[in-house]
């Protein structure tokens, strides 16, 4: 089978990047052709294929001009040059499905009619909740926002809830209500959720049922050593961004004994203000900051804790960090957001905490931390639990079933 991915950055740049590199890898060796197209970027991997991707767009931090933000605000809503660019590697490739993960802002779904007029089934991996949400996330100023369900996209401007700014939130608006007014996402038959929940919100922002399948992700559990002996402290492995809830952490380690640390992997826009928050709360000489680790070294640093920490005060959809985090052998402590309840069992594979709540998330890690030999034994478990759900050659099996479906659903 001929797989084309389609995804703005092919570089490891976050969760969705991740995944889609991994997918392919895996396809590749079950042996299928598998090519990328993206969009030119300084740090993506070589690729046979850049010559075709769609020019370079930065919309972070915006243009210096009212012009220069009037051309990147249409190029949101509609993208000329991307669907040139998608027309030229279909004709090169000859794709039998295509396979798109995040394609908003800098492609937009003016790639999509191009696939569609040659009649290729059409699959999207869902990793953030932008098809009912403007702003991708469900938060409002940091607290959980459902303001906008179901099609209430207005209330993005009402409450510019995009950074505080008003012509931000009012461009995320007006995109999500054009597109899905016009149904520009329709050409797309299958649309894949990681989460049980994010289905739901699926559901409950208007999707039809009959394009949405549950598709967990999968992890390569036997690539990955476990720890053979109990750890000590915790580990936070993950973006630095106010919806991760980093901020939680560092405020719950107060009090906490002295001995108890935390290692931060990872970076990112809050960076500066977590340091900062640190020696504010007087726990900098416990907290250490790791910056972003290759993945062994990531995976190594979870082995020598007793637990990983997953603070989020967002609705995470399917975080490959706590499948990781049990193939390494170890439990999770995480909120009661989102998808993490469907990966974290209480008292049997880790925590959950209810989110903004250092004192709950200084009680879980305070019990994780001083019975190390229970916590060893928990993520023992989970490291069970996650080779039998999130098996790489079933993740495959369901992804082809997907891709019949798609298949399925264009020839009706």
């Amino acid at each position: 089978m001929r797989v084309l991915h389609v995804n703005k950055f092919l570089y490891r740049r976050g969760g969705a990047e991740s995944y889609m590199l991994d997918l392919a890898r895996l396809q590749r060796e079950a042996g299928d052709d598998v090519a990328f197209w993206s969009m030119q970027h300084p740090q993506n991997q070589p690729d046979p294929n850049e010559d075709v991707f769609a020019p370079r767009m930065e919309l972070n931090p915006p243009a210096e001009t009212w012009a220069g933000r009037a051309k990147a605000a249409a190029g949101v809503i509609y993208r000329p040059s991307a669907r040139a660019g998608i027309e030229q590697m279909l004709h090169r490739f000859r794709p039998d499905v295509v396979h798109l993960h995040n394609i908003y802002h800098q492609l937009s779904p003016s790639i999509l009619r191009p696939v569609a007029r040659r009649g290729i089934p059409m699959v999207m991996t869902l990793h953030d909740y932008k098809l009912v949400c403007p702003t991708y996330q469900f938060l409002d100023h940091g607290e959980i926002c459902e303001a906008c369900l179901p099609r209430r996209f207005h209330q993005a401007t009402v409450r510019r809830c995009n950074q505080g700014s008003l012509s931000g939130s009012l461009l995320a608006t007006v995109e999500v209500s054009l597109h899905r007014a016009l149904g520009a996402y329709d050409p797309i038959e299958v649309l894949i959720c990681p989460s049980e929940f994010m289905r739901r919100k699926m559901l409950e922002g208007g999707i039809d049922a009959e394009r949405l399948l549950h598709v967990p992700h999968f992890c390569d559990v036997g690539s990955i050593a476990a720890a053979t002996e109990p750890g000590r402290g915790v580990v936070y492995g993950g973006r630095l961004s106010p919806e991760k809830g980093v901020d939680v952490l560092i405020r719950a380690m107060v009090s906490l004994p002295g001995d108890v640390t935390v290692d931060i992997a990872g970076d990112g826009p809050s960076r500066e203000d977590l340091v900062r928050l640190a020696a504010e709360v007087g726990v900098s000489d416990r907290v250490r900051f790791l910056g972003r680790l290759a993945t062994p070294e990531l995976h190594q640093r979870m082995r020598e804790a007793a637990a990983v920490v997953v603070p989020s005060r967002w609705y995470e959809n399917q975080p490959m960090i706590i499948l990781e985090a049990a193939a390494a052998g170890r439990p999770v402590i995480a909120t009661e957001l989102g998808g993490l309840p469907e990966l974290v069992r209480p008292g049997e594979t880790g925590w959950l905490t209810p989110h903004d709540d250092p004192a709950a998330l200084s009680a879980a890690i305070l019990e994780a931390t001083s019975d190390p030999d229970r916590s060893h034994r928990l993520g023992q478990s989970a490291r069970a639990l996650t080779l039998a759900r999130f098996e790489p050659a079933r993740h495959l099996s369901e992804l082809r079933a997907a891709y019949a479906a798609a298949a399925g659903a264009q020839s009706r």
